[in-house]
Protein backbone atom coordinates (compact mmCIF):
# COMPACT_ATOMS: atom_id res chain seq x y z
CA UNK A 1 0.00 0.00 0.00
CA UNK A 2 1.67 3.24 -1.05
CA UNK A 3 -0.47 5.89 0.67
CA UNK A 4 -2.28 4.61 3.74
CA UNK A 5 -5.70 6.05 4.54
CA UNK A 6 -6.55 6.84 8.18
CA UNK A 7 -8.49 3.58 8.49
CA UNK A 8 -9.74 0.67 6.44
CA UNK A 9 -9.39 -3.02 5.74
CA UNK A 10 -5.99 -4.30 6.80
CA UNK A 11 -3.98 -5.67 3.87
CA UNK A 12 -3.13 -9.33 4.51
CA UNK A 13 0.53 -8.44 3.97
CA UNK A 14 0.42 -6.19 7.04
CA UNK A 15 -1.53 -8.39 9.45
CA UNK A 16 0.16 -8.63 12.83
CA UNK A 17 -0.27 -12.07 14.39
CA UNK A 18 -1.60 -12.64 17.87
CA UNK A 19 1.08 -13.12 20.49
CA UNK A 20 -0.58 -15.94 22.41
CA UNK A 21 0.63 -19.13 24.07
CA UNK A 22 -1.02 -21.18 26.83
CA UNK A 23 -0.70 -20.07 30.44
CA UNK A 24 0.26 -16.40 30.11
CA UNK A 25 -0.12 -14.19 33.15
CA UNK A 26 -1.50 -11.32 31.08
CA UNK A 27 -2.83 -10.64 27.60
CA UNK A 28 -3.36 -7.07 26.42
CA UNK A 29 -6.24 -6.68 23.98
CA UNK A 30 -6.29 -3.59 21.81
CA UNK A 31 -9.21 -2.51 19.70
CA UNK A 32 -7.39 -2.63 16.34
CA UNK A 33 -4.02 -1.70 14.90
CA UNK A 34 -3.71 2.01 14.32
CA UNK A 35 -2.45 3.20 10.94
CA UNK A 36 1.16 3.58 12.15
CA UNK A 37 1.06 0.10 13.71
CA UNK A 38 -0.32 -1.40 10.51
CA UNK A 39 2.41 0.29 8.49
CA UNK A 40 5.11 -0.90 10.92
CA UNK A 41 3.54 -4.35 11.35
CA UNK A 42 3.95 -4.02 15.11
CA UNK A 43 1.64 -3.43 18.04
CA UNK A 44 1.40 0.09 19.54
CA UNK A 45 3.90 1.54 17.03
CA UNK A 46 2.70 5.15 16.95
CA UNK A 47 5.35 7.26 18.74
CA UNK A 48 2.57 9.13 20.59
CA UNK A 49 1.24 5.88 22.10
CA UNK A 50 2.28 5.40 25.74
CA UNK A 51 1.95 1.59 25.75
CA UNK A 52 5.62 0.57 25.65
CA UNK A 53 6.73 3.28 28.08
CA UNK A 54 3.93 2.43 30.51
CA UNK A 55 4.47 -1.34 30.43
CA UNK A 56 8.04 -0.67 31.50
CA UNK A 57 7.25 2.17 33.96
CA UNK A 58 4.77 -0.01 35.91
CA UNK A 59 7.29 -2.85 36.10
CA UNK A 60 5.76 -5.39 33.71
CA UNK A 61 9.02 -5.44 31.71
CA UNK A 62 12.51 -4.80 33.10
CA UNK A 63 13.43 -2.67 30.09
CA UNK A 64 11.50 -0.50 27.66
CA UNK A 65 10.86 -2.51 24.53
CA UNK A 66 10.40 -1.02 21.09
CA UNK A 67 7.28 -1.87 19.06
CA UNK A 68 9.26 -4.11 16.70
CA UNK A 69 10.36 -6.16 19.70
CA UNK A 70 6.80 -7.01 20.72
CA UNK A 71 7.46 -10.78 20.57
CA UNK A 72 9.82 -10.38 23.55
CA UNK A 73 6.76 -9.80 25.76
CA UNK A 74 6.35 -13.59 25.85
CA UNK A 75 9.57 -13.71 27.90
CA UNK A 76 7.64 -11.81 30.60
CA UNK A 77 4.45 -13.90 30.46
CA UNK A 78 2.59 -11.28 28.43
CA UNK A 79 0.65 -11.68 25.18
CA UNK A 80 -1.06 -9.38 22.70
CA UNK A 81 -4.15 -9.44 20.51
CA UNK A 82 -6.76 -7.09 19.07
CA UNK A 83 -10.53 -7.28 18.95
CA UNK A 84 -10.56 -6.23 15.28
CA UNK A 85 -7.92 -8.21 13.38
CA UNK A 86 -8.99 -7.36 9.80
CA UNK A 87 -9.23 -3.56 10.11
CA UNK A 88 -6.94 -0.72 11.13
CA UNK A 89 -7.60 2.79 12.36
CA UNK A 90 -8.59 4.78 15.42
CA UNK A 91 -11.40 3.34 17.52
CA UNK A 92 -14.01 5.82 16.28
CA UNK A 93 -13.19 5.10 12.64
CA UNK A 94 -13.80 1.35 12.77
CA UNK A 95 -17.05 -0.13 11.46
CA UNK A 96 -19.19 -1.92 14.05
CA UNK A 97 -18.72 -5.23 12.24
CA UNK A 98 -14.93 -4.96 12.59
CA UNK A 99 -15.07 -6.39 16.11
CA UNK A 100 -15.11 -10.14 16.70
CA UNK A 101 -15.92 -10.78 20.37
CA UNK A 102 -16.60 -14.46 19.68
CA UNK A 103 -13.10 -15.02 18.28
CA UNK A 104 -11.56 -13.26 21.28
CA UNK A 105 -13.59 -15.41 23.70
CA UNK A 106 -12.47 -18.58 21.87
CA UNK A 107 -8.82 -17.50 22.05
CA UNK A 108 -9.07 -16.84 25.77
CA UNK A 109 -10.75 -20.19 26.39
CA UNK A 110 -8.00 -21.89 24.40
CA UNK A 111 -4.98 -20.08 25.87
CA UNK A 112 -6.39 -19.38 29.36
CA UNK A 113 -4.34 -16.38 30.49
CA UNK A 114 -4.79 -15.32 34.10
CA UNK A 115 -5.83 -11.77 33.08
CA UNK A 116 -7.12 -10.21 29.86
CA UNK A 117 -6.66 -6.44 29.90
CA UNK A 118 -8.45 -4.26 27.37
CA UNK A 119 -6.33 -1.23 26.47
CA UNK A 120 -9.41 0.90 25.86
CA UNK A 121 -12.98 1.22 27.01
CA UNK A 122 -14.00 0.95 23.35
CA UNK A 123 -12.59 -2.57 23.10
CA UNK A 124 -14.17 -3.58 26.39
CA UNK A 125 -17.47 -2.07 25.26
CA UNK A 126 -17.47 -4.08 22.03
CA UNK A 127 -16.60 -7.28 23.89
CA UNK A 128 -18.99 -6.84 26.82
CA UNK A 129 -21.76 -5.38 24.61
CA UNK A 130 -22.20 -2.39 26.93
CA UNK A 131 -21.97 1.35 26.26
CA UNK A 132 -18.57 2.77 27.24
CA UNK A 133 -20.28 4.95 29.86
CA UNK A 134 -21.37 1.83 31.73
CA UNK A 135 -17.87 0.36 31.88
CA UNK A 136 -15.67 1.25 34.82
CA UNK A 137 -11.91 1.13 34.59
CA UNK A 138 -10.24 -1.65 36.54
CA UNK A 139 -11.15 -5.26 37.20
CA UNK A 140 -14.54 -6.40 35.91
CA UNK A 141 -17.02 -8.85 37.45
CA UNK A 142 -17.22 -10.79 34.19
CA UNK A 143 -14.80 -13.63 33.45
CA UNK A 144 -13.97 -15.79 30.47
CA UNK A 145 -13.69 -19.17 32.15
CA UNK A 146 -11.08 -18.49 34.84
CA UNK A 147 -9.60 -15.48 33.00
CA UNK A 148 -10.11 -12.22 34.87
CA UNK A 149 -11.02 -9.12 32.82
CA UNK A 150 -9.49 -5.70 33.35
CA UNK A 151 -10.15 -2.39 31.57
CA UNK A 152 -7.42 0.22 31.19
CA UNK A 153 -7.44 3.81 29.99
CA UNK A 154 -6.18 3.90 26.42
CA UNK A 155 -2.47 4.68 25.96
CA UNK A 156 -3.23 6.15 22.51
CA UNK A 157 -2.13 9.70 21.86
CA UNK A 158 -5.66 10.48 20.64
CA UNK A 159 -7.04 9.52 24.08
CA UNK A 160 -4.54 11.54 26.13
CA UNK A 161 -7.21 13.57 27.93
CA UNK A 162 -8.40 10.35 29.61
CA UNK A 163 -4.91 9.09 30.45
CA UNK A 164 -4.18 7.92 33.99
CA UNK A 165 -1.40 5.49 34.83
CA UNK A 166 -3.04 4.45 38.13
CA UNK A 167 -5.07 1.57 36.64
CA UNK A 168 -1.96 0.32 34.83
CA UNK A 169 -0.15 0.28 38.19
CA UNK A 170 -3.05 -1.64 39.75
CA UNK A 171 -2.91 -4.18 36.92
CA UNK A 172 0.86 -4.61 37.35
CA UNK A 173 0.27 -5.30 41.05
CA UNK A 174 -2.28 -7.98 40.21
CA UNK A 175 0.17 -9.60 37.77
CA UNK A 176 2.96 -9.54 40.38
CA UNK A 177 0.57 -11.18 42.84
CA UNK A 178 0.10 -14.13 40.49
CA UNK A 179 3.64 -15.42 40.99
Amino acid sequence: MSAWPRSGLLPESHAVPDLLVPGLALVFCGTALGRKSAEAQAYYANPTNLFWRTVHDVGLTPERLRPGEYKRLLDHGIGLTDLAKRHFGNDGELPADAFDPGALREKMMRYRPAILAFTSKTGASAFLDLPTGRIALGEQRERIGETRLFVLPSPSGSARRYWDIAQWETLAGLVRGLS
